[in-house]
């Protein structure tokens, strides 16, 4: 009677080798190049976490402190609570109107009878709260041009990395003189992994700073409005 033979695969033959397994066997540039790409997406994600969390506290502190500033009577009473409510742009914004508003009085404006406190002029106070909108903005936009610069440069770092690991598939078949799967994988291989970190370090970043830049220009129309309001008042008490 003819035995049957069975064959039993050894333990992982013919598993695909993973992630983490490709990366091992890859060549010195490709691991730099995806070292490379691995210190963008960290930085980037931090980021993005960073300034969302900055972004949420400035709103809060900003509705609370207009809350404040439409409920009090003087600006005193407003820069007593200011401190409180640093994370606000708008803080910022009216500190510096308030001390160019003290300034004047104290300079030449003084106290004129039966008019109160008076300012010598509205375009110096104009001057100083665009500066002060300018610095705001600024503060709000640090960091983000690193994520512009993440999207912009990591798919050519990895492009890089890619024609890096499609020559090493063609070097390796001038040295076998072989066109066989086996001899060219690992070469694609690197080509591919460099692809997709590419990728994967820029379109999170584009998408973060898109979002970040309309984020800074609905504050800065906030920050906008908010002096015109302030100019308003000072035009109306102080002139």
């Amino acid at each position: 009677m003819p035995s049957i033979l069975l064959t039993i695969p050894a333990p992982g033959a013919g598993e695909a080798p993973g992630l983490l397994d490709t990366f091992m066997l890859a060549g010195p540039m490709a691991k730099i190049v995806l070292a490379i790409l691995a210190i963008f997406s960290i930085v980037s994600w931090g980021i993005v976490i960073a300034k969302v969390l900055q972004l949420r506290r400035a709103d809060d502190h900003s509705e609370r402190f207009l809350e404040q500033f439409h409920r009090a009577k003087r600006f005193s009473e407003v820069s007593a609570v200011a401190s409180k409510l640093h994370a606000s742009p708008m803080v910022g914004v009216f500190q510096t109107g308030y001390a160019e508003i003290d300034g004047q009085i104290k300079d030449g404006g003084g106290v004129e009878e039966d008019r109160g406190y008076r300012i010598r002029s509205l375009t110096a106070l104009e001057r100083a709260l665009q500066r002060a909108i300018h610095q705001e903005v600024a503060e709000l936009r640090r960091w983000t041009p690193f994520l512009a610069t993440t999207a912009a440069a990591t798919p050519f770092i990895g492009l890089f990395g890619t024609v890096w690991g499609i020559m090493v598939a063609f070097q390796d078949i001038g040295l076998t003189g072989s066109t066989s799967l086996v001899v060219v994988a690992p070469g694609i291989a690197e080509a591919l992994i460099n692809t997709a970190a590419g990728l994967a370090a820029a379109i999170p970043a584009l998408i973060a700073y898109n979002y970040f830049a309309a984020r800074v220009r609905n504050l800065k129309v906030r920050l906008e409005d908010f002096a015109l309001e302030l100019l308003n008042l000072s035009e109306r008490n102080f002139t």
